[in-house]
């Protein structure tokens, strides 16, 4: 239906009789001669219509609007001198039409495309119009670059691309599983993967040696910007392998997709840090280090002072810390609360951050009346206090003080506009995981990453004699600019490994046998040592596209409730499709009584 498309056209092809179809993205009436823009994925090219040229044509031209589906023939020609338009990959030339046929009329449009759009909601309604805008075109092709380049990389590596099922049994990755009704087999049912974590595994056992998937996962959890309950990720995993050959190779593939998305070339090898590390210099395992504001412990500065309140946190063996916002003294009232808001949301014990700034050669906070001036000499230099800084404190436990405060520092950098205007790509490998942790409420251990991730080599003895605090994890994280690409490690492949690890877990040998059975009969077999990392897509294309939030690279994301509103999904179910499932409807509208 064409000869061209839509960005093709130069100098070159002057002369020539071209055929192009696409979108009326522009129409203009210059005094009975009418240019349109014409679009299809791939760009622009202007075209006019002329009465002396083609009469029926121009007159047909005259009823266009925005969005109508055309095909347009015509003989290519130069601009006229001073028309030509630098901002267009074709604006040295336009089509001087001779035929114009309307494919297909568009209604009005329920907002137009050229513009940025706040309403969200409007946007996902209307998704396949919200795609056909320049940016969000953008956004797809990029996401598909990268993807494509993905795929490359890891089938040059020696990569088997497998699927694994969608639909399978509950697994133990920390969120709520999406449940499917089994027919054929009433009150059973499926759960869609939030990672196929057991089955990549099993095909190492299967002596597949190296397997990568684009997964789609799923996990019923609150959304954020960055989380959809489905998402895709690059799932990986390799037997005969450590750590260092996953990192090498995820370092390989980041380099190829960055490349192909932007065109710029990747550092060979990404700085390193220990977890411990990360939560004591940033506050967090996903650090941005495109800025400083680190973390400073003042014990010693306080470690005589009379201010009751940390005389008897350090004395009863926590810390007093401290981060300075450079040039953020003008913080405002609102933003001061929002900080104590995050703070408190982190654990702080109480209502208000303790502070000082220093503003117009004064400094201002009530603590400062408090300290001595030894303090507040030690405390300026301590924390490069200068004109125009705030820092802030916090005292407590270690952890928990390392937590606030990282959550202030993240959201200092926001209202700063530190994480933002900068072309810079800060990646990180994250590493030294703890192995477990405990559950605040329950005291229970859990699975820092999983189940079957590895106990450190150096940590086995603390493993078996329950140290369970002090045992680190072969786990290792990717980072880019505080966020999180994706993680790994290198799994348990010994059965009695495992059933250890499923001990420490609370995990019965019952339960072991009613839910991992599978893989634990797997492991009598001869499993291969093995490791793997799974990379989020999604938030990949966000960061290379240079996009906030995920929903701009999904095609058809959902909402921050999780519904589509363009399919209006999730919808009720009748009565007659549940009885099929066998699932009974327990839940109750207002003015309807639950069925028995």
């Amino acid at each position: 239906m064409r000869t061209h498309h839509c960005n093709e056209l130069q100098d070159s092809h002057v002369g020539q009789t071209v055929t192009l179809i696409g979108w009326v993205n522009s129409a203009r009436d210059h005094g009975g001669v009418i240019f349109i823009d014409l679009r299809d994925r791939e760009g622009l090219t202007q075209c006019v219509f002329r009465p002396e040229e083609c009469a029926e044509t121009a007159k047909l031209s005259h009823t266009l609007r925005d969005e109508d589906v055309v095909q347009v023939s015509g003989k290519v020609a130069r601009r006229l001198e001073g028309a030509a338009n630098a901002k267009m990959a074709t604006g040295a030339i336009e089509i001087v039409a001779s035929d114009l046929k309307i494919v297909n009329k568009s209604d009005v449009l329920p907002f137009q495309l050229d513009k940025e759009l706040s309403n969200e909601d409007l946007r996902m309604k209307y998704r396949y119009l919200d795609l056909r805008r320049a940016r969000m075109s953008k956004n797809i092709r990029q996401r598909s670059k990268i993807t494509s380049a993905a795929r490359r990389f890891l089938d040059d590596s020696g990569f088997y691309e497998i699927e694994t099922p969608i639909l399978s049994n509950p697994t133990p990755e920390g969120a709520r599983d999406f449940l499917v009704p089994s027919r054929l087999n009433p009150g059973k049912f499926y759960a869609l993967p939030q990672a196929p974590q057991q089955y990549k595994q099993l095909l190492m056992v299967a002596g597949v040696e190296k397997y990568f998937q684009i997964a789609r996962c799923f996990r019923d959890e609150d959304l954020r910007a960055d989380r959809q309950p489905e998402f895709t990720q690059i799932d990986m995993e390799a037997s005969f392998v450590g750590q260092e050959d996953i990192i090498s190779l995820v370092q390989g593939l980041l380099g190829s997709m960055f490349n192909a998305g932007l065109g710029i070339d990747l550092p060979k090898e990404f700085p390193r840090m220990t977890y411990a590390e990360a939560m004591d210099i940033y506050g967090s395992d996903k650090p941005d280090t495109r800025f400083e504001m680190k973390i400073a412990d003042l014990a010693e500065v306080f470690a005589g002072t009379e201010f009751k309140i940390f005389r008897s946190i350090l004395e009863g063996g926590g810390v007093v810390r401290a981060i300075n916002a450079k040039g953020f003294a003008t913080i405002t009232t609102g933003q001061m609360n929002r900080l104590n808001e995050i703070a408190v949301q982190a654990g702080l014990p109480v209502k208000n951050l303790a502070f000082i700034k220093f503003e117009n050669g004064e400094y201002k906070s009530p603590l400062w009346k408090i300290f001595s001036e030894t303090e507040k000499e030690a405390v300026t230099n301590a924390m490069n206090l200068e004109e125009g800084d705030i820092v802030f404190f916090a005292a407590g436990s270690r952890e928990s003080v390392s937590t606030i405060l990282g959550r202030v520092r993240s959201e200092c950098a926001v209202m700063q506009e530190l994480n933002k205007g900068s072309d810079k790509f800060n990646f990180l490998w994250v590493v030294d995981f703890p192995l477990l942790a405990q559950d605040e409420e329950s005291g229970a251990w859990v699975a820092v990453h999983h189940p079957f991730t590895r106990p450190h080599a150096d940590d086995m003895e603390k493993l078996e004699a329950g140290d369970f605090a002090n045992v680190r994890a072969e786990a290792y994280d990717v980072v880019l600019n505080g966020y999180e690409l994706g993680g790994g490690s290198i799994r348990i492949h010994e059965k009695d490994l495992q059933a250890k690890m499923f001990e420490a877990l609370g995990v019965t040998p019952e339960e072991q046998q009613i839910k991992f059975a599978h893989i634990l009969d797997a492991f009598r077999f001869g499993a291969p040592p093995h490791g793997g990392l799974a990379l989020g897509l999604d938030r990949i294309a966000m960061l290379v596209s240079g996009e906030e939030s995920i929903r701009e690279v999904i095609a058809f994301p959902k909402n921050n409730k999780g519904a589509d509103l363009m399919a209006q999904s999730p919808c009720e179910i009748g009565m007659k499709e549940l009885r099929e499932a066998y699932v009974q409807s327990t839940y109750k509208k207002k003015t309807e009584e639950a069925p028995k």
